[in-house]
């Protein structure tokens, strides 16, 4: 059975068809993402997976398979259980997503609170560590913005990882960080996956990120799920014209290396 099958269509007043009929599934540890173009629907699937799509005005039809249960079908309070604990989304501004106001503790506790009782500062300890983080009381007592950007995209990870998620939705997680940040914030992805068995859905728009973290690749375009498939093989040999387009986007790119024997990345194609 796999983790999570969908065919979602979301509607807004403005956009009837946002997402139409997106398709796909994931199994237990699996590692996907979701490529496609500023406007094409990637956030708005995010949200919709987690029963969010509602604040933003949105309405989803169709299915959400969650371990065999079709999630649409649920009534809020069945979606709370289901939010934050079998499933997590890291966002993608970190110091934009914590709460200046309250310790790092505080946001621990709150998270905890949420889907379980009784002391939460173990656990929270065990999230840090995980996550490459001072895992101690004076770590908890800081401000969020006595943290570092990168810092703070780790700890929005632990956050997410207080429950033992099944999935990890990470909506944009390297957007706003330099490329050695984006580096150890991948890695830190790697970890997950790797040592806790978490699937990962990461949505992106960067082709480069993503093709050395995932499994699989899925295309979106304007609402529509136009191609998905392995990495490796999506990328040598595209099929649609918006994989096309995104691939050529990044042609220009090189890594540059001091060392005669590294390995140089060379676009598709050439």
């Amino acid at each position: 059975m796999s983790l999570l099958r969908t065919k979602l269509t979301v509607h807004y007043a403005n956009k009837p068809r946002a997402l139409d009929a997106v398709e796909f599934a994931m199994d237990e540890s699996e590692t996907l993402s979701l490529i496609g173009p500023s406007g094409s629907g990637k956030s708005t699937l995010g949200l919709a997976l987690l029963g969010l799509i509602g604040l933003k005005g949105g309405r989803a039809e169709g299915q959400v398979e969650w371990r065999g249960r079709n999630l649409l079908e649920l009534p809020e309070r069945e979606w709370r259980r289901v939010r934050g604990r079998e499933m997590a989304l890291v966002p993608q501004s970190p110091l934009a997503s914590l709460n200046p106001a309250l310790r790092l503790g505080s946001h621990f506790a709150d998270a905890w609170r949420a889907h379980a009782t009784g002391q939460w500062r173990g656990r929270a300890l065990e999230a840090l560590a995980a996550v490459s983080l001072p895992a101690d009381d004076a770590f908890l007592d800081r401000y969020p913005a006595q943290l570092s950007v990168g810092q703070a995209q780790r700890l929005l990870v632990a956050l997410a990882l207080l429950h033992r998620p099944a999935l990890l939705i990470a909506d944009e997680p390297t957007s706003a960080l330099d490329s050695v940040t984006v580096a150890e914030v991948l890695d830190l992805f790697r970890q997950v996956n790797r040592e806790h068995g978490t699937a990962i859905l990461f949505i992106s728009h960067d082709l480069l990120t993503v093709a050395s973290l995932c499994q699989r690749v899925a295309i979106l375009e304007a609402g529509c799920l136009v191609e998905q498939g392995e990495t490796g093989s999506l990328f040598a040999a595209p099929q649609h014209s918006a994989t096309q387009r995104l691939l050529r986007a990044i042609e220009h790119y090189r890594i540059p290396s001091s060392k005669p024997d590294a390995k140089v990345i060379h676009p598709v194609g050439r």
